[in-house]
């Protein structure tokens, strides 16, 4: 258990991955938010954006690289884009759902919500968890909780050569 994180694990299966994402979906439906484009933070909201896009039947996506956390519960000073960057010009006066893995402080989907709304865009976030820390409150949320997550994608080691 990581440092400052000693409460139980919220551990998120494959299964419920599948059921969350519709669930998002529906919610987004229900809202009559028409956008027109899916931007997924990378790493962490490339899969939800995925399932989001196949439940609503899209295939306009884009993803924008964000570095904030550098391990489990340590984090840069502030969150940093990274290349290949997004061509966010072409976002200019579109609508986009922007989608994230969970918001945890916040201050990654902050960032990203202010970069594209000065950009001209019309944004509304949908993330799979929100926790009470948060600076910002998503649009959508699947679930909310205090727990550390452990998601299906992250929860094996990295895959090496050995």
């Amino acid at each position: 258990t990581a440092p400052g994180h000693t409460e139980i694990r919220e551990v998120l299966l494959w299964d419920e991955f599948g059921e969350a994402a519709r669930e998002l979906a529906r919610q987004i439906v229900a809202s009559g938010f028409e956008f027109d484009v899916i931007v997924a933070i990378a790493r962490g909201g490339l899969l939800p954006a995925g399932a989001i896009s196949y439940a609503l039947d899209t295939k306009k996506c884009a993803s924008l690289n964000v570095e904030f956390y550098s391990g489990i519960g340590e984090t840069l000073d502030e969150p940093m884009v990274l290349p290949p960057f997004l061509d966010v010009d072409s976002l200019r006066g579109r609508r986009v759902l922007l989608v994230d893995d969970v918001v945890d402080s916040g201050r990654t989907l902050q960032m990203v919500v202010r970069m594209l709304e000065e950009q001209g865009a019309d944004v509304k976030s949908a993330t799979l968890y929100e926790k009470p820390t948060t600076v910002i409150r998503p649009d959508f949320v699947w679930r909310r909780t205090a727990r550390w997550i452990t998601f299906p994608w992250s929860a094996q080691p990295p895959v090496t050569a050995d």
